[in-house]
């Protein structure tokens, strides 16, 4: 015993001087001490750029100046490419380096300190590249591990100041990438870089140029990105229309392509005159058409592309054909290709298997190539999501062994039906890691594009987008998205205060994914309408509007507590990057939920009408002092024109019209109750607005009454309960019309432990359907509201059955005629045959959704095969009542992951037959722009509940991947509401 824990101690010891050994420290900078970089001039020069941006880093960090040689010091960083340096040549022949894990590899770097590598230098931190991105990868992850930060200057994260740089190294290969190009789309441009570029960072020329591009692909290189589709909408020169553009490209070892819209990198927006070229269209113009794609080729042979093929109309619209015919379009798409195949073979002089192509079925060309259009299989498919997350096909398994592969393409900014969202960023981190890992595991893993507007206020989304491109492996649970997030804002902020920053995000996310901000006056796109009704109640369920308004004003109050706790050197960025995304998306929010209750309290007669149009026009004014703040003070200046607070001057963007009440009778004391769109008003015969919903024991439901002045003047009003386990959040005031906002929200709630029980006899209904409860087991009581000339009486009624069967229940039950739940709270999960359901966190309008994986189980339609093989939650609900029901379930609105499968579930109260309910949605159809504006699709099925009691509802996957998010069982009581009603458990 004693002979083998020695044996293990040793075992310990060895392994222990063995890690060491693969860590050494590298001094960068140390007192008179400092490195230099050597590079071989005959290196690329993307390798000296990466260089020099480490000296840059360096110097920001330190102010020391390193300098970078072609010849050998005493402290060395070697960084060179394999083939390209002779230096690394020579380590290699001399066997102080091996480089077999790399060679030949794309984009993989190994990083080591080699111990007296060549005569008189005792070590050098040695990086060597598979090819010249991989060299600069290298380099630029020294900038990671002195704590750089990639956004350094494009969201101004200055550098800490140190007195010394020391960097532990762990000698390691990096592993390549798992995607092949990765990149950015620059678009809708028009209103932020653009002008930035124009007015600001670019006057030489007016626009967006060689300096600008050089900026962007900076910010690639440190992104670990390869590829960018630039800019292309008409307020912006063409990127060829600049000979360097393509030059300082290529100085930065970026691939260029083009987005869907533009093929052969021609940039048909602002390169096609139809004065002097005809009609763009191939039917009968090919031929000027072929010209334009051979001349831009010819230019661009010299440099690394990925040429688009196919072909779509002007301004990204639909191509237009002589025959309106799917078949006709179909074929003349197929001979498009094979023309521009061949003129890639012919100017570049390789056969076009060797040449990076892709084809992108965006919009109708989807539709295309699902009719069968015949694409060569080396071209790379890349799919697209709906322009809102949601990807809407990937490669089927046949098609996922093409030699070409598959990409995508994704949006976090969109110009288009139904609605723009050109300004925040609104797109959801946790959907966006689900859809790419979807992306993913369909092997959609050759190029992927971030359509990312302007890149500011898309910061922290890029960077995602762009890390997950590099190394999936890294996020393969949805909790991976909160701890890059939390390691994002430690990097830019410090470990203290990182969690805060993560979860004020996080819960801004929540809230845009319910509705963005850029959708919250109901109005759309294509044909522009001006603002609409809100889906928001605000007389059930506690009401929605107000309830977003708190939500909205607590991260205003975290946003506005860390702002003067950050240090003073990254105040700029955190304005950048936390604090204007957030209080624009809440004073957006404000501005529009606020104009709905200056509407409905208009409607209501109260004086605090005005209150509430003040309020909206406060937050339309703090945007605009936020964004003058950003352009024209931030920074000294820097990033003046960038940020426009109404892209395409839209309606959501402008200041509301208001209702103003102007009282002219004496002040009077006023009532309107939750659940009652009209206020207490006792001279409609029958108005049953004064008589508060049930409340229900089960639920320890509370409703609230708003006291409000009518009138010119002030009252003093007192609330008296009839019994004492009524409580109220206020029992007395004043109103007055000079106040700030003559409106008092009561709270009424019960004491359940001084209530009594309530009696089992029949009562007459009270002639409205507020309770679908049965008319027994009630406790009546009232509130009288006493003021000066008057008492109003308001009815409070509660059901109090003291059921012995529900005292030791843990549960849902209903309440009020529904019962709610969320879905990630079952009571039961039991796992299917192949399959097993998953919690994602950061997702829905719960803050969780559940789904059923792995993605890749064959989906299953027979009803007996679903209940005997597949995965099934399990709720325990207890209900008052009997009948017919109507399961509503509410999914994240995706797509079917290709032909052949779908967006189902099925659902069954006790041991009623399973129904399908199926989510999808075709094209843009009216039901997937309202999916896509609430990012929720509910659909439902009709059950039967054969009496009252307990009962379990259970839902099967159909299909895998498919996001549960909210289920509610309506017997009849649900009122219309934009969300379902707050989940109804009893513990």
């Amino acid at each position: 015993m004693n002979k083998l824990y020695v044996f293990l101690i040793l075992v310990l010891f060895q392994f222990s001087i063995l890690n060491a050994q693969k860590s050494n420290d590298f001094i960068v900078v140390k007192g008179n001490e400092s490195c230099q970089i050597v590079i071989d001039k005959k290196d690329a020069k993307v390798v000296e750029i990466a260089a020099n941006i480490l000296v840059n880093d360096i110097k920001n960090s330190t102010g020391k100046t390193i300098k970078v040689s072609n010849g050998i010091g005493s402290n060395i960083i070697f960084a060179g490419t394999i083939g390209k340096n002779k230096f690394i040549d020579q380590l290699v022949r001399s066997n102080k380096i091996t480089i077999d894990s790399i060679k030949g590899k794309w984009e993989r770097y190994s990083i080591q300190v080699v111990k007296n590598p060549f005569k008189g230098v005792n070590q050098a931190l040695v990086i060597v590249g598979s090819d010249r991105r991989a060299t600069a990868y290298g380099l630029l992850e020294i900038s990671r591990m002195i704590g750089i930060s990639p956004w350094e200057w494009w969201a101004d994260v200055t550098p800490e100041k140190k007195d010394e740089i020391v960097i532990s190294v762990e000698n390691k290969t990096y592993k390549g990438p798992s995607v092949k190009y990765r990149g950015v789309f620059l678009n809708d441009e028009d209103w932020g870089l653009q002008r930035w570029a124009a007015l600001n960072f670019e006057p030489e020329i007016g626009d967006m140029g060689p300096k600008t591009y050089a900026k962007v692909f900076e910010l690639l290189l440190r992104l670990r990105a390869n590829t960018i589709w630039p800019a292309m909408h008409s307020s912006t020169k063409p990127f060829y229309f600049y000979p360097k553009n393509k030059q300082v490209a290529d100085d930065y070892a970026i691939v260029t392509g083009t987005s869907h819209a533009e093929p052969m990198l021609s940039n048909i927006n602002t390169e096609w005159n139809h004065k002097t070229m005809g009609e763009y269209r191939y039917d009968t113009n090919s031929e000027v058409i072929k010209n334009l794609f051979t001349k831009r080729i010819k230019e661009a042979a010299p440099f690394e592309n990925m040429y688009t093929t196919g072909m779509r109309g002007e301004h990204d619209s639909p191509m237009i054909v002589g025959e309106d015919d799917t078949d006709q379009q179909v074929k003349l798409l197929e001979n498009i290709i094979t023309d521009q195949r061949a003129i890639l073979k012919k100017e570049l002089k390789k056969d076009p298997k060797e040449i990076p192509q892709a084809f992108i079925p965006y919009k109708e060309v989807l539709t295309y190539y699902q009719e069968g259009l015949q694409l060569p299989e080396d071209i790379t498919l890349v799919w697209t999501d709906d322009n809102y997350g949601y990807m809407r096909q990937f490669s089927m398994p046949e098609e996922q062994k093409r030699s070409g592969g598959a990409g995508v393409y994704y949006h976090t900014s969109y110009w288009g039906r139904p609605h723009d969202y050109l300004w925040l960023n609104s797109t959801n981190p946790v959907l966006m890691w689900e859809e790419m890992s979807k992306a993913y595991e369909f092997q959609s893993r050759d190029l992927w594009i971030l359509n990312c507007g302007d890149i500011k206020p898309h910061e922290y989304n890029i960077e995602l987008f762009l890390d997950m491109a590099w190394d999936m492996d890294a996020f393969e649970k949805s909790s991976a998205v909160k701890n890059h997030m939390n390691t994002w804002a430690a990097r830019e902020f410090g470990n203290e205060h990182a969690t805060a920053i993560t979860d004020v995000m996080f819960e801004n996310n929540r809230l845009a994914f319910i509705r963005r901000p850029e959708f919250m006056a109901w109005s759309q796109v294509e044909p522009i309408t001006k603002s609409g009704v809100t889906e928001l109640t605000q007389f059930h369920y506690g009401d929605e509007v107000k309830t977003r308004i708190k939500a909205y004003q607590a991260i205003e109050d975290e946003v506005e507590k860390l702002y003067p706790t950050m240090a003073t050197h990254r105040k700029d960025a955190f304005y950048q990057l936390v604090y204007y995304p957030m209080i624009a998306a809440s004073k957006i929010n404000q501005k529009w939920l606020y104009r709905f209750k200056n509407d409905f309290d208009a409607k209501q007669g109260k004086i605090s009408a005005n209150y509430y149009a003040e309020e909206s026009a406060n937050a339309f004014n703090r945007i605009q002092k936020e964004t003058q703040y950003y352009n024209e003070t931030l920074s000294q200046g820097k990033w003046h024109h960038i940020m426009t607070m109404e892209p395409r001057f839209l309606p959501v963007f402008s200041k509301p019209s208001y209702v103003f009440v102007e009282p002219k009778e004496e002040a009077t004391l006023g009532l309107a109750l939750e659940g009652y769109e009209m206020e207490v008003n006792h001279k409609i015969i029958n108005s049953f607005a004064d008589v508060l919903p049930i409340f229900n024991r089960y639920t320890d439901s509370q409703y609230f009454i708003d006291v409000y002045l009518k009138g010119e003047g002030g009252v003093t009003w007192k609330a008296v309960p009839k019994a004492d386990w009524i409580k109220i959040s206020e029992v007395e005031g004043t109103l007055n019309s000079k106040s700030e906002n003559p409106t008092k929200r009561l709270w009424v709630s019960i004491d359940w432990e001084e209530v009594p029980q309530g009696e089992n006899k029949k009562e007459a209904p009270l002639g409205h359907d507020f309770q679908l409860i049965p008319p027994s087991y009630k406790v009546n009581s009232a509130i009288d509201f006493i003021s000066a000339d008057s008492t109003i009486t308001v009815g409070v009624s509660v059901y109090n059955p003291k059921f012995k069967t529900l005292e030791n229940y843990e549960g849902f039950v209903e309440d009020k005629g529904f019962v709610s739940i969320y879905a990630e709270n079952f009571t039961r999960n039991k796992a299917g045959k192949q399959a097993e359901w998953e919690v994602f966190d950061g997702i829905g309008y719960t803050g969780k959704v559940i789904t059923a994986l792995p993605r890749s189980v064959d989906s299953e339609t027979e009803l007996k095969l679903i209940q005997q093989n597949n995965p099934v939650l399990e709720f325990d609900f207890y209900t008052f009542n009997f009948g017919e029901a109507d399961v509503r379930v509410q999914a994240i609105p995706t797509h079917a992951d290709y032909e052949g499968r779908g967006v189902r579930c099925a659902v069954a109260i006790d041991d009623a037959t399973p129904a399908i309910i199926d989510f999808q949605t075709s094209g843009r159809s009216e039901a997937w722009m309202q999916n896509v504006l609430k990012n929720a699709s509910v659909q439902s099925a009709k059950q039967i509940i054969n009496k009252a009691g307990k009962h379990t509802l259970k839902i099967w996957m159909v299909d895998s991947g498919v996001m549960l998010d909210q289920v509610l069982i309506d017997l009849g009581g649900w009122k219309s509401s934009y969300t379902f009603p707050k989940e109804t458990f009893k513990k």
